[in-house]
């Protein structure tokens, strides 16, 4: 039995839309009708600064890849853009949230975080996050502060007990 080239080059794209599923540590699917092609470039270009990359694909291809029924259904309707998110999450949910901002377009169908949906409010409310350095330097410097705080109390005791030492010493000479 021979397989068709058209289906070949189906099955090969499915195969690699799966891998992307298996890698990416989150996933938002968004409708691209209305924008243009260099708005779709830039995007692009955008997200691979952020270790992202969109793809469009058939629905139908991007359901196969998924296999999740859960996850197919948000699928059903419109041209469907995968954004898939490599290392930080929400780098690539800021510049898609730019763009959103920017152009009212591309609008969110879905996401997928840590195998859970999430619904287009969850994606903008993540995307509004600090980067991951920014909460880590957050993190450390609430653990910072008091133990600052506790060293600048101890030194000015010690300070002060100094000064008075020294006062002493002027008024004695």
């Amino acid at each position: 039995m021979k397989i068709s080239t058209n289906r070949q080059k189906k099955e090969a794209i499915v195969v690699k839309l799966s891998e992307k599923v298996s890698r990416a540590k989150a996933m938002v699917f968004t409708n691209y009708q209305g924008m243009t092609h260099k708005q779709l470039e830039e995007l692009k270009k955008g997200l691979r600064k952020a270790d992202a990359e969109l793809v469009v694909a058939k629905n139908t291809l991007l359901k196969l890849a998924l296999a999740r029924p859960t996850w197919e259904e948000g699928l059903a309707k419109g041209p469907t853009a995968a954004l898939f998110t490599y290392s930080d999450v929400i780098a690539p949910l800021k510049e898609l949230s730019k763009v959103i901002k920017n152009l009212k377009l591309p609008t969110i169908k879905f996401g997928i975080f840590d195998q859970k949906m999430l619904t287009s409010d969850d994606i903008m409310k993540l995307a509004s996050l600090p980067s991951r350095e920014v909460l880590l330097a957050q993190v450390v410097g609430g653990i910072k502060a008091p133990i600052f705080g506790l060293h600048r109390a101890l030194n000015w005791n010690i300070q002060k007990f100094v000064m008075t030492l020294g006062a002493i010493q002027k008024s004695k000479s």
